[in-house]
């Protein structure tokens, strides 16, 4: 199973303006870290760098000791990430938004099709798997995106405020899937404003 550092890592937008200065963090498997803070405070940018697709200024990301060099490099170890804002492309259906990814990583069709209708089920949304996400409301795209980062298979999975557009059910649902992840061995790294939800993961990390 992947472990995912940051050692040092400084990112800047603007000169002597850091975003993250000298930042340390460690995903291991089978934990689940809450990062939380105000908007602005760094989450998104946490996340991208630990997806390869921000490179740090100063400082080093690495998975199981080896460099981390971009984003196919990342995805070849198995990090997923499941950004803020869902992702979705919203002319296409809910079960091919999660479906195409998997074909175009090379995961066999049937296989493919397999680890959607299921992923979707997870989510309670096999009713709407037909249906094009435009169609959808905020939540069921949001439980969508989450459709696809789980289907991944990931080793390591990056979420970033995925449950701001859910009710409380749907909520305790996704991040009770995040946990079975865990469960299974993978590390998970998850930003939110929501404090219930942080309390539920095994480390919180807050950024100013």
């Amino acid at each position: 199973m992947t472990f995912l550092k940051l050692d040092g890592v400084t990112v800047a937008y603007e000169p002597d303006r850091p975003v993250l200065a000298d930042f340390v963090l460690s995903a291991y498997p089978g934990r689940i870290i809450a990062v939380t803070g105000p908007s602005g405070a760094g989450k998104t940018t946490l996340l991208w760098t630990l997806a390869g697709l921000i490179r740090p200024q100063a400082g080093e990301v690495t998975a199981d000791g080896e460099p981390l060099r971009g984003r196919q490099d990342a995805i070849a170890r198995g990090v997923a990430l499941i950004p803020q804002g869902n992702g979705l492309e919203a002319t296409l259906t809910a079960s091919e938004n999660v479906l195409l990814p998997l074909i175009a990583g090379g995961m066999p069709g049937e296989e493919a099709e397999t680890r959607t209708a299921a992923a979707l089920e997870r989510l309670g949304l096999s009713g709407q798997a037909d249906q094009l996400v435009e169609e959808l409301s905020g939540g069921q795209q949001q439980r969508t995106a989450v459709a696809r980062g789980l289907a991944a298979n990931a080793k390591v999975l990056l979420a970033d405020e995925i449950t701001s557009e859910l009710d409380a059910v749907n909520r305790r649902l996704v991040l009770e899937l995040l946990q079975e992840e865990c469960r299974r061995g993978v590390a998970v790294v998850f930003a939110t404003h929501d404090p219930q939800a942080a309390e539920a993961c095994d480390e919180v990390v807050a950024l100013a």
